[in-house]
């Protein structure tokens, strides 16, 4: 098995995906979105991070963060993340896939995928590349026609923040520019 190197750059900047076990289609509930946000809310508590943009699809999310000056544990947020979501959404109702007997050994749930995928952000070319990547990814699997119509992610903020015009994103604005889904 090939070997996972993380980039832990303290104070630094991260895109991530984080993607549901099997492609499981449940993100985007009620349920599943008041786990997540209770679970985000609870973990920062205690390991802070500022989420700078974030959306929500029905199988794998996408964000950034930036961690403290004094801070490089994305692995161990996005862990404590997974968990507290994981007993939260299961003890409310929801449900899982099967797993493997090597994975239930190992105490894994069939919610997540294991991993998940990193990027620096190097300088501020490439977070914004990010960040356009996130709020047009709704667009980019035609669950809507423009980033303003898609309710589960960042995009209205950055609206309203003057980042972006109310008509942004008519086109792709990082073609050819791919991220794992």
């Amino acid at each position: 098995m090939g070997r996972y190197y993380r980039n832990f750059k303290s104070g630094g900047t991260f895109f991530f995906t984080v993607v549901t076990e099997k492609r499981q289609q449940f993100l985007t509930t009620d349920l599943a979105r008041q786990c997540l946000r209770r679970s985000f809310h609870e973990i920062r508590s205690r390991h802070p991070f500022e989420i700078i943009a974030i959306a929500l699809l029905p199988d794998h999310l996408h964000s950034v963060w930036t961690l403290p000056d004094n801070e490089c544990d994305f692995s161990l947020r996005w862990r404590k993340i997974k968990e507290t979501f994981t007993r939260s959404f299961l003890a409310s109702g929801g449900t899982e896939v099967e797993i493997s007997a090597s994975r239930k050994r190992h105490g894994c749930r069939g919610i997540w995928q294991d991993r998940f995928w990193e990027h620096t952000c190097r300088d501020e070319q490439d977070l914004r590349r990010c960040v356009d990547y996130i709020h047009w990814n709704p667009v980019k699997h035609e669950l809507v026609d423009r980033a303003r119509d898609y309710p589960y992610s960042s995009f209205h903020r950055f609206v309203r923040l003057g980042e972006y015009e109310w008509e942004w994103g008519k086109t792709d604005p990082c073609p050819g520019v791919t991220y794992p889904e």
